[in-house]
């Protein structure tokens, strides 16, 4: 296993971990976007931009899901 592949395990389960929690703190909804975003930069830097792409959206709508839950 490389250091980009290691990068990316980590974002994953960064990404389930953080999903999982959500309902018990909105502070975990912002980890989930976080999270995401790791993906997003994990899958442009090993090349599978349609992946990047699509976690980049994730994280903007976990924040804005974050937001919203932080009005309520």
């Amino acid at each position: 296993m490389n250091i980009l592949t290691l990068f990316g395990l980590f974002a994953v389960t960064a990404m389930l971990v953080t999903y999982a929690l959500e309902r018990r703190s909105r502070w975990f909804i912002l980890a989930f976007a976080v999270a995401c975003g790791l993906g997003s930069v994990y899958g442009f830097l090993q090349g599978a931009w349609p992946f990047g792409v699509v976690e980049a959206i994730w994280s903007v709508v976990a924040v804005r899901r974050w937001h919203r839950a932080g009005r309520s």
